[in-house]
């Protein structure tokens, strides 16, 4: 076993093969689980070892790494059939980089805690590109010591680790930091269309915008692929996003906050889905901008 010792990953798509990737760079054994069998093959092809279920990746593991897409499945991974509860070693503590629901993080690890094992949600601001060259911020919700023990393990995939309290935390901020940026995309499609209806150079109009005080890293993440309607190798889905707008709006109506532009985004997100966008990089939100303003689709 490495001298770091070993992690098991469970989830390898976008996120999960750029995490493992860089668990292995830092020295750390990994094992890895997927429902997709390519998947995992990929992962041997770096270096990691391959699990057959997430009790198989965190048999012999000092800390578990989950990159899932709902927060039902990180609960059902960890203490479902063949989960991660029925394979752990004294001291086990669990990392969940999804984006996931406050209350559900909290609840996981409620749960997790009457077994001995941690529950640390250290949710991602960044996409996979950002994961795989360590310029992701992490932002974590957990008890203390938890988090202290899981931060070299986050810190080998991120350039700042923030702790923000109990379980729930992390879940929360990350739905917070996506609002504010779903929203800067969406208001940079909006207004690259305005600049395509107006006929203005499109390639210097998104220099404009980036020296300007209008300028968001949006422009520099998906400027580029929203004029050239790259949406192929996405960073992150269009899919993926549309979770995380619902996720807010319910977080949003339980604590009573206002949330009059994310709804108008989520409507915006659906009609992407609908005209066969849902697995298309986030940029591709222009294409219903585009659609609306009588400019064709690409």
């Amino acid at each position: 076993m490495s001298g770091k010792g070993k992690v098991g990953v469970i989830g390898l798509g976008l996120m999960g093969s750029a995490l493992s990737g860089n668990l292995l760079q830092s020295g750390y054994e990994v094992s890895g689980f997927d429902i997709e069998p390519a998947r995992v093959k990929e992962l041997e092809g770096r270096g990691g070892r391959a699990a057959s279920s997430p009790a198989g990746a965190a048999r012999g593991a000092r800390f578990v790494l989950t990159s899932l897409l709902y927060s039902s499945t990180v609960r059902e991974v960890c203490l479902g059939k063949d989960g991660v509860a029925e394979a752990a070693e004294p001291g086990l503590v669990v990392i969940d980089a999804s984006t996931s629901s406050p209350d559900d993080s909290a609840e996981t690890a409620r749960l997790l805690r009457e077994k001995g094992i941690g529950f640390v949600d250290a949710s991602l601001s960044g996409g996979s590109n950002d994961a795989w060259n360590r310029t992701l911020v992490a932002v974590a919700g957990g008890e203390k010591a938890d988090f202290e023990r899981a931060r070299p393990v986050i810190e080998s995939f991120s350039r700042s680790v923030y702790h923000l309290g109990p379980n729930g935390a992390g879940a929360l901020t990350k739905l917070i930091i996506n609002h504010v940026l779903g929203l800067n995309r969406l208001a940079l499609a909006e207004g690259l269309v305005f600049g395509m209806k107006a006929g203005v150079e499109l390639e210097t109009l998104l220099a404009v915008l980036k020296d300007s005080a209008a300028y968001s890293k949006a422009m520099d993440q998906r400027g580029k692929i929203m004029i050239t309607a790259d949406y192929g190798n996405p960073i992150s889905r269009i899919r993926q996003h549309h979770k995380d707008v619902r996720l807010i709006l319910a977080q949003g109506q339980k604590l009573g906050s206002p949330m009059p532009l994310e709804q108008v985004h989520q409507q915006v997100l659906q009609a992407a889905e609908m005209n066969g966008l849902a697995d298309a990089d986030t940029g591709a939100i222009v294409e219903v901008l585009r659609r609306l303003a009588g400019i064709p689709s690409r």
